[in-house]
């Protein structure tokens, strides 16, 4: 992880980009309307949380949460998953999101205790370490049934839960946690499941540092081989979509 660092370092130090290999594989989307025709869907999300209408903070700005829903809802509804992961169940309002949008499926979402955020184990940017009674407590109080809650480390957490065919990635966004994540989820992915980052917006690298590390968490698997192709992101949304490509022959 040190060695890391210190070659991004010394990229930015020789003046090369240190996002060069995400830079040229975002395609910049202006709207949720373009991404279902990339994909040809038909299907809008289910947006009933009023909560994405409201403005907490100036990073709200641009109906920000309400981009964020759309392109979480759109693919989680047309690409019909029968199995959803989420890391980083928060209080559980994007946890409730993909279960309106996918009711057939069964949903795992994983959150660090709060203990082991609060003793420097979880990494640095994470959001803030959600008492046990708080996590998911979103989803719980609308009575969702097709929800389980996963306490764990994605540090040191296997996943054991089968194939994945939609995975939400907004749990720490240090790069090593981004990178380390996302390959576990690889391990336990097909041809054609889509991965979403949160907190992935080129325009914002330089605005707020946890983007920057979600990006470069993604720049890393791409340099590695361990994605390749296309990443779509619609305008003023915070949400990177990567769909696992086919087999190679």
């Amino acid at each position: 992880m040190a060695s890391n660092r210190l070659q991004r370092r010394v990229r930015r130090w020789l003046g090369l980009d240190e996002l060069e290999h995400v830079r040229s594989s975002v395609i910049e989307l202006n709207d949720v309307g373009e991404l279902r025709k990339a994909y040809r869907w038909t299907e809008k999300p289910i947006l009933d949380n009023p909560a994405i209408d409201e403005w907490r903070f100036i990073e709200d700005a641009n109906q920000r949460r309400i981009r964020d829903a759309e392109c979480i809802g759109t693919v989680v509804r047309n690409a019909a998953p029968k199995l959803c992961l989420e890391i980083g169940t928060a209080g559980g309002e994007s946890t409730a999101l993909i279960s309106v949008n996918a009711p057939s499926a069964q949903i795992f979402t994983v959150n660090i205790p709060p203990e082991e955020l609060e003793a420097g184990e979880g990494g640095v940017l994470t959001t803030r370490a959600f008492p046990r009674d708080e996590i998911g407590a979103y989803y719980k109080k609308r009575g969702l049934t097709n929800i389980t809650q996963i306490l764990a480390n994605t540090a040191t957490w296997v996943p054991d839960i089968g194939t994945v065919d939609v995975a939400f990635v907004d749990g720490c966004h240090d790069s090593d946690f981004v990178f380390n994540d996302t390959k576990k989820i690889l391990k336990c992915s097909r041809p054609g499941s889509f991965i979403l980052w949160h907190d992935f917006n080129l325009e914002k690298i330089h605005v707020h540092g946890w983007i920057r590390d979600v990006c470069l968490g993604v720049e890393r698997l791409l340099e590695a081989g361990l994605i390749r192709g296309q990443i779509l992101h619609v305008r003023d949304s915070w949400v990177g979509i990567y769909r696992v490509p086919p087999e190679r022959p």
